[in-house]
């Protein structure tokens, strides 16, 4: 689980938060990461030249090859993924280790996108932003199943669950579906 958001009361870390508590209830195994344990120059390939990757954006990369499955919920700015997400994105696609094909950490894994906004489209051009840079770009398997949530201010009761029971439902499946992919793509 990932939020490509660190600000303070999240909406996206809200989403985040509630999407592994629903994919821990199909009995499968969460990890949570926050982008700020993990601060990162902006990407340069001249940085990258003179010193590699960063070694924090070696730790993302270890943190998506241990896992068959990444969810990342992305606020929407001005109409895209958030600076934050997509340096990480691409600092995480250059740090490949020995041996490893470039953009192998995409591979042989699924993932699910989210977002939550306070808008009336809940995100919806920062999910068609960011599985354009995770499908075309890196070559990753984004399930078709995707939430956007709307209005998030208003979106969450006290306990974190989405107050609207249809975007409850498409939450659950969003997660059974992720999982049951994951499942797949690792037996093949």
């Amino acid at each position: 689980m990932l939020a490509g958001s660190i600000r303070t009361g999240s909406f996206n870390a809200r989403l985040a938060a509630l999407a592994a508590k629903e994919i821990a209830r199909v009995e499968a195994e969460v990890t949570r990461i926050s982008l700020h344990d993990f601060p990162l120059p902006l990407y340069d390939g001249d940085l990258e030249s003179r010193s590699g990757p960063p070694e924090n954006a070696v730790k993302l990369k270890r943190m998506f090859c241990a896992h068959q499955a990444v969810f990342i919920a992305t606020p929407e700015y001005n109409a895209s993924l958030p600076p934050i997400l997509k340096n990480a994105v691409d600092w995480i696609s250059r740090a490949s280790e020995r041996g490893e094909k470039p953009l192998s950490v995409f591979m042989r894994r699924a993932f699910a996108l989210g977002s939550a906004s306070p808008l009336n489209f809940g995100g919806f051009r920062a999910l068609m932003a960011l599985r354009q840079v995770l499908e075309i770009g890196c070559g990753a398997l984004v399930i078709p199943e995707q939430i956007a949530v709307p209005h998030a201010a208003e979106a969450f009761d006290a306990m974190g669950n989405l107050r609207d029971s249809e975007l409850a439902a498409g939450l659950q499946a969003l997660a059974r579906r992720l999982i049951a992919v994951a499942e797949q793509v690792g037996q093949a």
